[in-house]
């Protein structure tokens, strides 16, 4: 048991640094650096010699004809495919275990084997991703699956970890469901959050606290927020116009004041819940570090290191709503 729950705790680690990683290969336009999958241009790393860059362009011709061969972009995303890989490698060796020691009534095996099921699903969405041009709804969808394959793992180490701890308090166990509709607020926000980055509308509004220079310029959600437009369109760069472009952005900031405003109830009723209290401190600071980075990547027109500290902050904070949900759950019989 402590070597699975010690793989527990490193795959939820590497799963930050898959969402991370991500976040960088999407934000340096990187989802496309190669055109096939699960190789890069036919080949098991990526195209770095001039060689190997003649050979892919030659090979992938219709791909290379309207974008050409970036060594730097399919190593990014090659490196990301290679961490994804590591990572579900290491849920199923968990779930192989899990299920030969199946006996043990403190061994979890209905969660490994559905960490197993969603990471496989995960590489069908990255897959797709590739192979559908940055579909929208498949690209927030794989970070959507990203978020989850954490707070799971999440959710997993802390279960292998608690034998020890005492029971929840009453107080704790009465605010358990008023956090599980912080934790919803908080998806959705993430969701938008995605669509905002798949849809490049993370710029659509260059200014704060307006947006163009007023407080509610022209939009089209009907547009912004259509989520299937066939198959065969390239969506790198973008699809939309500035006015559909403006509603997703807007609808991502509007829904940012909800969340703000649902944590901070939420972190209200929580301080004054003894054994709740330091994690709901833990809670509200990051949530304070995630505004400021939503509103500097506003004003500072989307600086890299910025935007992909937004996505990783974005996963501590499930995470911290995670461990507030552990600390808060009626104890099992």
């Amino acid at each position: 048991m402590t070597m699975f729950r010690r793989l527990a705790w490193f795959a939820t680690g590497l799963a930050l640094i898959v969402i991370v990683a991500g976040a960088w290969v999407r934000l340096t336009d990187a989802g496309l650096g190669c055109p096939d999958w699960p190789g890069c241009y036919g080949m098991v790393t990526w195209p770095k010699t001039p060689e190997h860059i003649e050979s892919a362009t030659s090979a992938f011709d219709e791909f290379s004809a309207s974008r050409a061969v970036d060594s730097g972009k399919a190593f990014r995303e090659m490196a990301h495919r290679y961490i994804a890989a590591l990572l579900g490698f290491l849920i199923l060796v968990m779930a192989v275990m899990a299920w030969r020691n199946r006996r043990d009534p403190s061994q979890p095996v209905a969660l490994p084997s559905a960490l197993l099921a969603l990471v496989i699903f995960q590489g069908l969405l990255g897959m797709w991703t590739v192979t559908l041009l940055l579909k929208p709804a498949i690209v927030t969808a794989h970070l959507a699956g990203g978020m989850a394959t954490f707070s799971l793992l999440v959710w997993l180490a802390l279960k292998v970890s608690s034998n020890a701890s005492p029971p929840p308090s009453l107080p704790a166990r009465a605010e358990h469901r008023w956090i599980w509709f912080g934790f919803a607020v908080v998806v959705i926000q993430i969701l938008l959050g995605g669509w905002v980055s798949t849809n490049y509308a993370a710029l659509a509004c260059p200014d704060f606290p307006t947006c163009t220079g007023s407080w509610w310029p022209r939009t089209d959600f009907s547009e912004g927020f259509r989520l299937w437009r066939g198959v065969g369109v390239d969506y790198e760069g973008g699809v939309l116009d500035q006015h559909a472009r403006v509603a997703i952005h807007l609808a991502h900031r509007l829904w940012a004041l909800v969340v703000i405003g649902v944590l901070g109830w939420l972190f209200a009723r929580l301080v004054r819940v003894e054994d709740l209290r330091r994690p709901a401190a833990v809670m509200l600071a990051v949530l304070a570090v995630q505004v400021a980075l939503g509103v500097y990547n506003v004003i500072g027109a989307l600086p890299l290191p910025n935007a992909v500290a937004h996505n990783g902050v974005a996963a501590l904070l499930l995470a911290s709503l995670i461990f507030l949900l552990h600390r808060s759950r009626r104890p099992t019989v």
